[in-house]
């Protein structure tokens, strides 16, 4: 459990945040200067809090009220920033061992041949780090980090200086720590994609207040809270199942409550629960089934809810099954096709708009 109740001034920004959760992966998400920062900054002790508390499992960490302010170094919290900030003057394995000195043997919970084996990095251990790719030195920041025998990881942005084939292959090791490693990560970032794919409860900040503590498939997807998550990245999150893979067609169906949902082939077995984002842009409508179209995903529902803040753009919350998906019209196509609230339509989603960069596993599973 991750209880946070913390004020704190900085300048004249003011953080007042709240929340308790309890899962695997959190996911701190919010736009530049919503606070995030300070929020993990205070759980590893680097910020004091003007006021609040702080729990770990249990375990006080910061309590304004009865004094209790547990020094950085005996918090044993395992922080990875945004860069990976190694030792240049010690080889990888070096840069590992020294997370380890840290702590007692009588600590020494996760070993160093674990964290090589998860992470890859036997191949590197007596390189330096200038000799190694971005994806490579967060690899040896994330178990360098693990290496200190840590309570909770926190990951404040890890992927923001990586480009997108090193971001994936870093996520795909983040899966790893969660489904092998039973230490809680908050994950901070102001991605949707990551959020979507990683997390499984969603604290949302902004403005240095806490708007939103949920399920990532609840909080990721409500219409109110678009100020904040970024109309332009509004969506839908569905939890789905394969069901069966189509290899010579390259597709993956997936199983939902509201229909099936085809996308690009996924190298995942069949049976395993996933979470998919479907962006609202992405998203046609029609009041009839189209014949003879390219697009294969086409679903009966039902208009929920309508949108119109009197802009040109029209966003609308479609009914499938018990399932909700975003939509993104124009108002002149919202005019045309008299949309409104009951009214039965289709949704039409291309497979080749699927992003599997964003595609999550439901719950703590893993392929």
């Amino acid at each position: 459990m991750i209880d946070v109740d913390v004020e704190e001034r900085l300048g004249a920004f003011r953080l007042d945040v709240k929340f308790a959760v309890e899962a695997p992966i959190v996911g701190l998400f919010g736009r530049s200067g919503s606070g995030k920062t300070s929020v993990v900054n205070a759980i590893a002790g680097i910020g004091r809090p003007h006021r609040g508390r702080i729990r770990i499992n249990g375990d006080v960490l910061f309590d304004s009220d009865r004094g209790i302010d547990v020094p950085p170094d005996r918090r044993r919290v395992g922080y990875v920033f945004q860069d990976a900030l190694l030792f240049p003057h010690l080889d990888v394995e070096s840069n590992l061992t020294y997370g380890q000195r840290l702590r007692s043997a009588a600590e020494r919970v996760i070993s160093q041949d674990r964290v090589v084996d998860l992470l890859g990095l036997a191949n590197v251990l007596r390189r330096t780090p200038q000799t190694l790719s971005g994806g490579e030195k967060q690899r040896v920041a994330i178990g360098r980090a693990l290496l200190a025998q840590p309570r909770i990881l926190l990951m404040d942005e890890p992927l923001a200086s990586l480009d997108v084939p090193r971001s994936v292959e870093i996520l795909d090791y983040i899966e790893r720590l969660r489904h092998e490693l039973a230490i809680p990560i908050v994950f901070v970032s102001h991605s949707v994609a990551q959020i979507t794919r990683l997390a499984d409860t969603v604290v949302v900040l902004a403005d240095g207040k806490c708007l939103a503590v949920g399920d990532v498939e609840d909080v990721m997807g409500r219409p109110d809270l678009r100020p904040a998550t970024g109309r332009y990245e509004a969506g839908s999150i569905i939890d789905a199942e394969v069901v069966a893979h189509q290899a010579a067609l390259g597709l993956t169906t997936l199983a939902f409550d509201g229909g099936e949902l085809r996308v690009p082939e996924l190298d995942v077995s069949v049976g395993k629960r996933l979470r998919v984002r479907i962006r609202a842009r992405d998203v046609s409508l029609a009041l009839t089934r189209p014949p003879d179209i390219s697009i294969l995903n086409v679903l009966p529902g039902s208009v929920a809810s309508i949108d119109d803040d009197a802009g040109r753009i029209i966003d609308l919350t479609i009914a499938v099954g018990a399932a909700r998906i975003s939509a993104r019209i124009t108002r002149y196509s919202h005019n045309e096709l008299r949309i409104e609230p009951g009214r039965n339509v289709f949704v039409l989603v291309k497979a080749v708009s699927f992003d599997q960069r964003s595609v999550g596993y439901a719950g703590a599973g893993h392929p």
